[in-house]
């Protein structure tokens, strides 16, 4: 039985009850307490009651608590799990339909058509700031699991801002690996890989399964079977563009990597309807559904709510007796229970686990983690050319949106603009800024950049 104290903040949001299923299915933890926060009360409710139910579904015994303050929260907690996203539905839907009005594209653009903007950024690296500096004064030994968007810039600004916290970044799009081995009819569990890159920006470079390397298999497959694969799975797993990709470079994109989501990179296979179609992708209408998505996220919460009758985990897809795959509980275990496994994370480059990108900067790679901390292992790296176009599509806009937002620079805000594919002028740039800006709930916004 465990006496940790697990705070997750933004609990209202999509996030919780996966966890809270994933904490059911891990007996090491069970008995330890869950502090639910949210300053959306109704959400909070919401979640707090789901939890609760799915608890007794589950046949379990850990405490949940909900509170709408942060420092009631974090006071005492040993691991601290951020999900919350600052209004993003709303943020994100109202700045992309001025974005497409300047005509920008949604291929390879990372700072305005995509889910990580430097509109919304703005009010998650303050909340990261804002978490991190009451973790130092109410819980200084806890560590901070950072699972809201940016990764990327929140990891490597914290690390950078703060010193010496624990803390990791995490995401599930390295999980594509595993889907690439149900494509080639391969058992899991004898699977091992390296993946390597930095956050929404990942290769696979090395897979073996039973000690052989799978990319002859993979060789094969797009020799064999490719074909009949993309006549129903153009933007798929091994979709068109990622294997082109593969067959320039020698490494395999996985999660948003040159997919449907991550900001479709590269912006060539993108550029009109036509070349869209020719590689049987259509991003645009792909997020907009997302959108509606998560906008609806309270009320498919608040339908499982009120029906007593419905069983939670059918409710939301999950296996009653197998995890969700997230890594955050896991990893929660292995640190606590000192149950050394080696998880896919982001953290700083200070230990050249990528050689050829900046020390100070997230990567994401393999690292063990246990009681001692996660250490990260260094990887055999990354061709060249896949080194330079993270240095220029994710390294170069990311410290130019890290030293306007450390500045409060409007100049430096429109060079991150400007890095943009589809913006045509310094005019067009500050235009669209201003639009931006001029949405109501941008107060905030536009103070800090004068």
């Amino acid at each position: 039985m465990s006496n940790i104290k697990i705070s997750i903040i933004g609990a209202g949001g999509s996030f919780t009850v996966g966890l809270i299923h994933d904490l059911c299915l891990t007996p090491n933890l069970h008995g330890c307490t869950v502090s639910l926060m949210d300053i959306n009360e109704e959400r909070l409710n919401l979640a707090y009651k789901i939890s609760k139910r799915y608890i007794t579904e589950m046949g379990c015994n850990f405490k949940i608590e909900k509170t709408t303050e942060l420092i009631e929260s974090l006071d005492d907690s040993d691991f601290v799990i951020t999900t919350a996203l600052v209004d993003g539905p709303r943020r994100l839907r109202e700045g992309w339909i001025i974005a497409e009005k300047y005509g920008i594209k949604w291929g390879g653009s990372y700072h305005i058509l995509y889910d990580e903007p430097f509109w919304l950024n703005y009010y998650q690296l303050k909340l990261f700031e804002s978490i991190t500096e009451n973790m130092v004064k109410f819980c200084p030994k806890a560590w901070h699991l950072l699972v809201s968007n940016p990764v990327l810039a929140g990891t490597t600004h914290l690390y950078r801002k703060y010193g010496e916290i624990k803390l990791v970044g995490l995401c599930h799009g390295f999980a594509e690996v595993y889907k690439i081995a149900d494509i080639l009819r391969l058992e899991k569990e004898y699977l091992t890989f390296e993946v390597a890159g930095v956050n929404h920006f990942i290769w696979l470079t090395h897979a073996y399964y039973k000690g052989q390397d799978i990319f002859p298999i993979i060789d094969k497959w797009l020799e064999t079977e490719a074909e009949d694969y993309w006549k129903t799975n153009p933007e798929g797993i091994l979709g068109k563009k990622k294997m082109d990709l593969y067959r320039k470079f020698g490494v395999i994109p996985v999660g948003d990597t040159a997919s449907i989501t991550g900001a479709s990179w590269p912006w060539w296979y993108h550029s009109d309807e036509d070349i869209e179609k020719r590689w049987g992708t259509d991003s645009r209408k792909w997020w907009w559904q997302y959108i509606d998505y998560i906008s609806n996220t309270p009320n498919r919460l608040k339908r499982i709510a009120e029906d007593k009758l419905l069983k939670i985990n059918e409710a939301l897809g999950l296996d009653r007796w197998r995890p969700t795959g997230e890594t955050m509980i896991p990893i929660i275990e292995s640190i606590s229970c000192d149950i050394p496994r080696i998880f896919i994370v982001n953290i700083q480059n200070n230990g050249e686990y990528i050689p050829g990108l900046p020390k100070d900067f997230e990567v994401e790679i393999p690292a063990l983690v246990s009681k001692r901390g996660i250490e990260g292992i260094r990887t055999k790296g990354l061709p060249r050319p896949i080194i330079a176009y993270i240095l220029r599509d994710r390294i170069a806009p990311v410290e130019i949106e890290l030293e306007a937002f450390n500045k409060g620079s409007r100049d430096l805000l429109v060079q991150l603009v400007l890095t943009d594919k589809w913006i045509d002028s310094i005019e067009s740039a500050n235009k669209f800024i201003d639009e931006i800006f001029a949405l109501p709930y941008h107060k905030e916004l536009r103070e800090h950049y004068k």
